[in-house]
């Protein structure tokens, strides 16, 4: 069975966007001025968490060795209406082409495509209001501030697919590797042996002035949509490819057969693989097996209506011309063909509630959840007495308190709203 450690296309990441800094409770005190008014300053806004892609990574290996990326939060504030300062964003760099997941729900947050594309993935928490953000015509002198707002954290789950001009596709052991070690200056681990090759490589060719990115597609076998022999890994990586390359063994007994299988492999994943443009070509021609079968398999794929190549990897023979067809048929492809098959979107939801809330029991304890009275209770410095009468109106106003009493609420049981336990009091 292949190490799986030597995979580097898929990893698990743990963010957590930087907490806001939290507000000041301060009064001005200068000579002279003994009843100076409130002057607390805000807390800064902490740092959000943002992937980006990176033109100098190719893997994801820099995040499975450092699988947990943190935010810095925010400055907090001061006297003398002194601001925290904003944390930095946290950027991290990844490689082009990395679809990211929300790794509990599975939802898609990014395509990363593009050369500059970005996505923010963690936002981080606003800062707290000072006490000056309080003064009222009722409360002239208010003592209490906000505590910052906690930083967004999720689990990410990222997954690499491959952005070629062509990609190489075909059974273990029909010279995919050698083929574009001849054509480029990639130096793949090439041997007779099935899955010599185990991650896909990339190499440049250059055909009449035209850069063309080549892949390797480590080699499928039959049951390769469902997982055999690590296939559904490897098939990911023909997506993000525009024309396919498919190198048929003429060493086997039957490479129309192989072909088949392929493509049957390529339709069961996703149907729109199959659909890519496909040239055709018969390796190893050096070989007097494939040489004898060559007559055969031009026969078999002209009836589909596929042009077929002869070519030797090892000798160089035909591949040139190989080269030069993958060219064209790029060419021809529309400009704004897309290079990339998703089957699935990003989702696309309403803009929540905040003002909504929902309450559950929990054993013996009421639970109470939703976006701004969680907020608020986290905001909310529990060692001053008159940010808890703030709290007490708030939840008051949101009707959170009514509905409490209508579920039931009695003297001393437990209200749980976020992280904290409250007990409840008439």
């Amino acid at each position: 069975m292949p190490d799986e450690t030597l995979f580097f296309d898929e990893a698990k990441i743990l963010v957590q966007a930087g907490n806001g800094g939290n507000g000041c409770m301060s009064f001005r005190r200068e000579k002279f001025v003994p009843h100076g008014g409130p002057d607390g300053g805000h807390g800064g806004h902490g740092g959000n968490v943002i992937l980006a892609v990176s033109p100098h990574l190719n893997t994801l290996l820099s995040l499975r060795k450092h699988p947990h990326k943190k935010a810095e939060r925010g400055g907090h504030g001061q006297g003398s209406n002194k601001q925290g300062k904003t944390a930095p964003d946290l950027v991290i760099p990844v490689p082009r082409g990395t679809v990211v997941r929300d790794a509990d729900t599975g939802e898609m947050l990014a395509d990363l495509v593009q050369p500059d594309a970005r996505a923010v993935v963690a936002r981080g928490g606003r800062g707290g209001r000072g006490n000056s953000a309080f003064v009222s015509s009722t409360n002239q002198t208010p003592r209490f501030a906000e505590k910052g707002e906690p930083g967004e954290a999720r689990t990410l789950s990222l997954e690499l697919k491959l952005l070629a001009d062509v990609g190489i596709i075909g059974l273990p052991n029909a010279g995919k590797s050698t083929f574009l070690a001849a054509v480029t200056a990639a130096k793949p681990k090439i041997a007779n042996y099935p899955f010599t090759t185990l991650t896909p490589n990339l190499g440049v060719a250059i055909v009449d002035n035209q850069d063309l990115v080549l892949a390797d597609i480590p080699g499928l076998i039959e049951g390769a949509h469902a997982g055999a022999g690590l296939g559904d890994r490897f098939l990911r990586h023909t997506e993000r490819t525009r024309v396919l390359i498919h190198l048929l063994d003429g060493a086997l007994a039957d490479p129309l057969a192989a072909f088949e299988l392929i493509n049957r492999e390529l339709a069961e994943y996703n149907p729109q693989l199959a659909a890519k443009p496909q040239i055709v070509a018969l390796n190893k021609m050096d070989l007097p097996d494939a040489q004898a079968q060559w007559a055969r398999v031009q026969k078999g794929l002209r009836r589909q209506n596929i042009p077929a190549f002869a070519i030797s990897a090892a000798t160089g023979q035909g591949v040139r011309e190989l080269l030069r067809a993958a060219a064209e048929q790029l060419r021809e492809l529309p400009a704004d063909a897309p290079s990339v098959v998703e089957d699935e979107l990003p989702v696309i939801r309403p803009a929540e509630d905040e003002n909504a809330f929902a309450i559950s029991r929990e054993g013996h304890a009421f639970r109470v959840r939703g976006i701004k009275v969680e907020r608020v209770i986290a905001m909310t410095n529990f060692e001053q007495p008159e940010a808890i009468q703030r709290l007490h109106r708030i939840l008051q106003g949101m009707g959170v308190t009514a509905a409490l009493e209508h579920a039931g609420v009695r003297e001393d049981d437990k209200v749980r709203i976020g992280e904290v336990e409250l007990e409840w009091r008439e």
